[in-house]
């Protein structure tokens, strides 16, 4: 579907939560001196004003980022990343996924994002065109299977679909299991909300059958405003790097305190 835009809900507690993890797997990636690829199967527009009417209409930033930044210390690579958008786009910007890899990677590394809504796919566009990024305007599993396995094959995909589409949580292991055969030495991250349906749970089961050596974490958190069904961030990692449990565990510590 084309009707989800992330601007509503840009920097949230999910947002905080993938993000700090985002930047962390791609700062410990970067440390070696070998290229990686990263691709990313839906992009959005990869920068947000958090002043916007929608992002203040919703309050999930009030909720995310601006009542939980101090979590970070300054050296920390989401820390640095959101420090480095500010600098770049003004105090009130917020960088998506997109542009949290972009600032974390290097000349020499290669970035590919899909974006099929027309509007997010422009700003998209207009967003990472300085930092050399490969958009594709078109269905990110689609753009998943044509790249993969990518060159250089080091890597990392992120799939982050709306969820919008209840068989998405059907199709979504389907897809990685298509795309860990044809690269097998890649890092998969899955983001997916945690509802109160729980409507994840079977995929989870699913994945964890079909990736037995990957890595779960999920975080809850409180509703951002009265009737909000998001209730907690998931994300499944297959080939998860070292010490991403270190990083999962911090985490976890300061989601408990909300």
């Amino acid at each position: 579907m084309l009707s989800y835009q992330h601007g509503y809900h840009a920097g949230n507690l999910a947002d905080v939560h993938k993000h700090a993890t985002l930047a962390w797997v791609l700062s410990e990636l970067t440390k070696k001196d070998k290229p990686l690829s990263y691709l990313e199967t839906h992009g959005g527009r990869g920068l947000y004003d958090l002043g916007s009417p929608e992002a203040l209409k919703t309050g999930e930033a009030a909720a995310g980022i601006r009542k939980v930044e101090d979590w970070f210390p300054p050296a920390d690579p989401y820390a640095r990343v959101l420090a480095r958008t500010r600098q770049l786009h003004g105090r009130r910007s917020y960088p998506g996924s997109p542009l949290v890899a972009a600032l974390c990677l290097r000349p020499k590394d290669r970035m590919a994002v899909a974006e099929l809504h027309p509007r997010e796919g422009e700003a998209l566009e207009r967003n990472l065109r300085p930092h050399g990024a490969r958009i594709e305007r078109r269905d990110g599993a689609e753009m998943a299977l044509t790249l993969t396995p990518p060159d250089p094959r080091r890597g990392f995909l992120l799939i982050d679909p709306s969820w919008e589409v209840k068989d998405e949580y059907a199709t979504i292991p389907d897809l990685m299991e298509k795309v860990h055969r044809r690269w097998n030495v890649g890092i998969l991250m899955l983001w997916y909300p945690l509802l109160p349906d729980a409507r994840h749970a079977p995929m989870v089961q699913r994945l964890e059958r079909s990736f037995p050596d990957g890595f779960r974490h999920e975080v809850r958190f409180p509703p951002a405003r009265p009737g909000h069904g998001m209730e907690g961030s998931g994300l499944f990692t297959v080939n998860p790097p070292w010490r991403i449990g270190e990083r999962a565990d911090w985490l976890s510590q300061r989601f408990v305190t909300l």
